[in-house]
């Protein structure tokens, strides 16, 4: 249980870090964007485009005597808003694009290392009381501090869609990993939970509940055990939440993943569970099927 406690203080902190958009004053090399990942939405108002990348900051801290202590490496998404030809949008001059910066920076708030390099040194300083206290017994050093943050995005015209994976290693038995989901509305400018993509969101949920519970069984089955003992005993019970967990979308569907823990014991690893668009379309609101591209019967992918 503390084991799970610790975790979830962890967890707490990332969202809480994810704070500002990266700070201009930092190098190339500390963020370094990946431009194969630059997806680009036609959402905003007066021919501006939202332009999303991918940047990374990573950092390691090593012993006086070049042992390697701690590592840090999260990937993670930045929105600016664009003129069809690339060019920022620096400086608004209308409401509409006053809008738009607006989108900007309330997606941007919620990613970024604002409180990143506090929290990785102090996992810094406690790798090293760990390494001491190991030297001190006559323990070997096996391996080094890790946090990690590996994210994939998925754009529609007026949606985004990320999806990401944390790792922590502690020196434990085995690492920790959390699966995280966040969607934007690029027409409101806020993010949304899957409920509000729906004209009735307690049937919607209700529906993905159901075949949530139809899935982990068949899950459990091709395991040769009940689902009660293959998964927690009040798993039918975390599914009816399942809103609150990772959600997100892509070009075939809406996923729902659990990390190792949240549904099953640790040896069952992640849960992860897919719906497709066909399975979802009668419950989604006009609303709901543009944010997702399906006006026309198929789902958009940006480019």
């Amino acid at each position: 249980m503390e084991a799970i406690i610790a975790l979830l203080l962890v967890i707490s902190t990332l969202t809480a870090c994810a704070g500002k958009a990266p700070d201009q004053s930092q190098s190339s090399e500390e963020l370094a964007p990946l431009q194969e990942n630059v997806v680009m939405s036609e959402a905003a108002p007066e021919s501006l485009r939202y332009r999303v990348e991918m940047a990374v900051y990573e950092d390691a801290v090593v012993a006086d005597d070049g042992t390697e202590l701690a590592t840090c490496r999260f990937e993670y998404p930045v929105m600016t808003v664009c003129w069809p030809d690339g060019t920022p949008l620096e400086k608004a001059q209308t409401s509409a694009e006053k809008q738009a910066l607006a989108a900007m920076e309330t997606f941007n708030d919620q990613f970024g290392p604002t409180s990143l390099e506090e929290e990785f040194q102090t996992m810094a300083d406690t790798a090293r009381e760990d390494r001491d206290f190991r030297q001190e017994s006559g323990w070997e050093w096996t391996s080094a501090y890790a946090m990690e943050l590996d994210s994939e995005v998925y754009q529609t015209d007026q949606m985004v869609s990320i999806s990401a994976t944390y790792y922590s290693y502690t020196g434990g038995s085995h690492p920790n990993t959390v699966l995280l989901a966040w969607n934007f509305d690029l027409t409101t400018g806020q993010f949304f939970t899957p409920e509000l993509l729906a004209t009735d969101g307690k049937a919607f949920s209700q529906a993905v509940q159901e075949e949530l519970v139809s899935q982990s069984r068949l899950v459990a089955a091709e395991n040769e055990m009940p689902s009660e003992e293959f998964f927690w005993s009040n798993y039918e019970e975390i599914l009816s939440t399942w809103s609150s967990y990772a959600v997100s979308f892509d070009e075939t569907g809406m996923t729902v993943a659990f990390s190792p823990y949240e549904l099953a014991a640790y040896a069952a690893g992640a849960q992860i569970y897919h719906l497709s668009y066909e399975e979802l379309m009668p419950y989604l609101s006009p609303h709901g099927m543009e944010l997702l591209g399906l006006d026309s019967g198929e789902p958009d992918t940006a480019g």
